[in-house]
C-alpha cells in the first residue's frame, strides 16, 4: 500500500511558477511508475505527465510541454512538478499518482487527495 501527499499548490499570476511535491509513504516507492493528474473546473480529469522508476524517462501532454518538468528522488520517496510559465487554463486540482500505467487514468492504484493550483491572469 502506498499513501501520497501533495503539497505547493497555491494562487500564481499568469506567467509564474510553481513547484508541487508528493510525498510517498512506503519501501516501494523506487518500484513504481508516478505521474499527475489534473481536473480543471467542469472538466474530466486529464493527464498532464509521468516518470518511469528511475525517472530517466518522462511522457507529457501536449499543453504542459516545454513548461513542466516531472523529477523524483527516490531516496526521499518523493516526486516533483515544476510548473513554469503558468497560464490561466492550467488552473485546476492536481493529483499526484502511482501504481499505473502512461496516460491510462484507470491503471492508476494510488492518488493523493489533490492540490489546488490557480492561475489568475
Amino acid at each position: 500500500q502506498v499513501q501520497l501527499v501533495e503539497s505547493g499548490g497555491g494562487l500564481v499570476q499568469a506567467g509564474g511558477s510553481l513547484r508541487l511535491s508528493c510525498a510517498a509513504s512506503g519501501r516501494t516507492f523506487s518500484m513504481y511508475l508516478m505521474g499527475w493528474f489534473r481536473q480543471a473546473p467542469g472538466k474530466e480529469r486529464a493527464f498532464v505527465t509521468t516518470i518511469n522508476r528511475s525517472g530517466s524517462n518522462t511522457i507529457y501532454a501536449d499543453s504542459v510541454k516545454s513548461r513542466f518538468t516531472i523529477s523524483r528522488d527516490n531516496a526521499k520517496n518523493t516526486v516533483y512538478l515544476q510548473m513554469n510559465s503558468l497560464k490561466p487554463e492550467d488552473t485546476a486540482v492536481y493529483y499526484c499518482v502511482g501504481g499505473g500505467w502512461g496516460m491510462d487514468m484507470d491503471s492508476y492504484a494510488y492518488w493523493g487527495q489533490g492540490t489546488q493550483v490557480t492561475v489568475s491572469s
